[in-house]
């Protein structure tokens, strides 16, 4: 932690805020279907929908980053959720929630981008890998406070928890116009043509692009088909929220000494391994049937999901060129928003007509990833050797 500016310890708290309000998005498949009454593909085809519209926010999130100033595209993103939080709320029609969740989905994704880069232009590349486990280890932090309370709150009321979720999104507002001052350094050539289409001729970048989006096809049936399939065995909500704070305070223990525990072994390696590790642990989802059967199932993907943060964001920032940060993490985030469509929308389907085969196909999803990276590694570190002598040069 030593040595990190003021900057990223802002950006940090925001996260971190952001988080601890995050209610509305962790139960929105069951409120979907057991409040507002839609089916299960019906569900999972509106929180596509929010992923189609964070696919749509990452791309022009990159962009303004780049051209714009990293500021100013995060004090956007955050304003423009926290209203659209209370409008997904509020909307009662399937048609509303659809085009609401959509616009929330855009407004979500815009700031990641910039985010990503203002720290990375503000931390030297040999804190960056401690400085983005410590940005998980909060991302999740916040998420196991919220896991615990929100089974609670929601026996209250469901729209008390998109206004706190609001609530929080404001703070980190506050927090952003008041303590982060602009990183961009500006350059006349980082126009947004050039820095999207630059990335997407970017064949390593791009096959690193194309593996992270099986990891987080994976990664997203979390918070969109667990917990219809908990429900489906007779699981409660809570029940659901326990298991995922279980995953949280995983992280909030123990993601501090991943770094460590990886020390100077290579990325690839690393990530395999991880991803081997989320294969195995949703693949037994097909097996359970009982909260205990969930928690162990949890406990392995959880320990893959740890081990995979902290080498894949200092990946992408090594990859990609100081003048397109924004941009080359807008297409990298892509990846998380089309899974957090794909996924949804794909899996209701899968979970209704397959069942428990469903489990089956995140296995092969995983294992397919974790082999990628392994062949791929060799190449994708050439690449960054060559980076860093254009650098040097």
């Amino acid at each position: 932690m030593r040595g990190l500016s003021g900057t990223y310890w802002a950006i940090w708290t925001g996260l971190l805020i952001n988080r601890l309000g995050g209610f509305a998005i962790i139960f929105l498949a069951i409120y979907l279907k057991d409040i507002r009454g839609l089916t299960t593909a019906a569900t999972g085809l509106v929180i596509g929908l929010h992923g189609a519209g964070g696919a749509l926010g990452v791309l022009a999130g990159g962009v303004l980053a780049d051209r714009w100033g990293r500021r100013k595209t995060m004090l956007l993103a955050y304003s423009t959720a926290s209203v659209l939080m209370m409008a997904v709320g509020l909307s009662s029609t399937p048609v509303a929630i659809g085009v609401t969740a959509t616009l929330l989905g855009v407004a979500t994704q815009l700031g990641g981008p910039a985010s990503v880069a203002a720290i990375t232009d503000v931390v030297p590349e040999p804190q960056r890998l401690p400085a983005f486990n410590l940005l998980y280890w909060a991302f999740f932090g916040g998420a196991a406070i919220a896991a615990l309370l929100v089974g609670v709150l929601a026996e209250v009321s469901y729209l008390l928890l998109f206004g706190l979720d609001a609530a929080a999104t404001l703070i980190a507002v506050l927090i952003i116009a008041f303590r982060v001052p602009e990183t961009l350094v500006r350059h006349p050539t980082a126009s947004g043509g050039q820095g999207l289409g630059r990335a997407l001729r970017d064949r390593p970048y791009l096959v690193f692009v194309g593996l992270t989006f099986l990891m987080a096809m994976v990664f997203a049936q979390s918070t969109t088909m667990l917990p219809l399939a908990m429900k489906g065995d007779g699981l409660s909500t809570g029940q659901y929220g326990l298991v995922m704070a279980l995953s949280a305070g995983m992280v909030v223990a123990g993601q501090l000494f991943v770094p460590k525990l990886i020390g100077r072994a290579r990325k690839a390696r690393v990530l395999a391994l991880a991803l081997l590790l989320v294969a195995v642990g949703y693949g037994l989802t097909a097996l359970v049937g009982s909260l205990a059967g969930y928690a162990i199932t949890v406990v392995i993907w959880t320990v893959g999901q740890m081990l995979a943060a902290p080498p894949n964001a200092a990946i992408i920032a090594e990859l990609s060129p100081e003048r397109l940060r924004g941009q080359y993490q807008g297409v990298f985030n892509l990846s998380f928003a089309a899974s957090a469509f794909a996924a949804p929308a794909l899996g209701g389907l899968s979970l209704q007509t397959l069942g428990d085969w469903h489990w089956v196909i995140c296995l092969g999803l995983g294992l397919l990833a974790a082999a990628g990276h392994l062949l791929s590694g060799p190449t994708r570190e050439r690449r960054v050797a060559e980076l860093r002598e254009l650098v040097d040069a």
